[in-house]
């Protein structure tokens, strides 16, 4: 029986996710798109399962939840920021800065949440990874204080991705 959930629900946490996305984007909560949703949270999974070798092991969905919540909660601050840097700073007065993130992550899912939380926060975009995957390429709006980016990179975002995939 265990074999048979495993094959049917390869990733059931990509299931649930799957199909509430797909509820969202129909905007239609009815029994059918419910139903739908879930056929293709299954199907999708179980297609792709070959291309997922090496899925994390040690994933924390707990810890990933309050992830997504601080992420929501800087993207919201970072977006009034941004309108304020934009309203109040001239071009001369910003400080653009080119930020090297060394990397303590190891998995290439974490990896890419890292760099697409740094992507969707306003003010902010990953722009490269190195050859080995040892450090990240940033380009902050306006930093001061280049290494302070750094730091707040790693401590608010990199430190929670370790404790969810290791």
């Amino acid at each position: 029986m265990t074999r048979l959930l495993h094959w049917l629900f390869p990733h059931p946490l990509l299931t649930v996710i799957m199909t509430i996305v797909w509820v969202m984007l129909q905007n239609d909560v009815s029994a059918g798109m419910v139903v739908f949703g879930v056929i293709l949270g299954i199907i999708i999974p179980r297609i792709t399962a070959v291309w997922w070798p090496d899925r994390p092991q040690g994933f924390r969905a707990g810890k990933m939840l309050s992830y997504c919540l601080i992420v929501i909660y800087d993207i919201i601050v970072a977006n009034i920021q941004v309108a304020w840097i934009i309203l109040t700073k001239s071009n001369a007065q910003l400080q653009p800065a080119w930020v090297e993130v060394p990397l303590d992550l190891r998995t290439p899912e974490a990896i890419t949440l890292l760099a697409g939380t740094i992507t969707l926060t306003p003010g902010t975009v990953s722009a490269d990874l190195s050859n080995e995957g040892r450090s990240l390429l940033v380009h902050a709006l306006d930093a001061p204080d280049p290494q302070a980016v750094c730091d707040e990179i790693k401590q608010r975002y990199e430190a929670r991705l370790k404790e969810i995939f290791q």
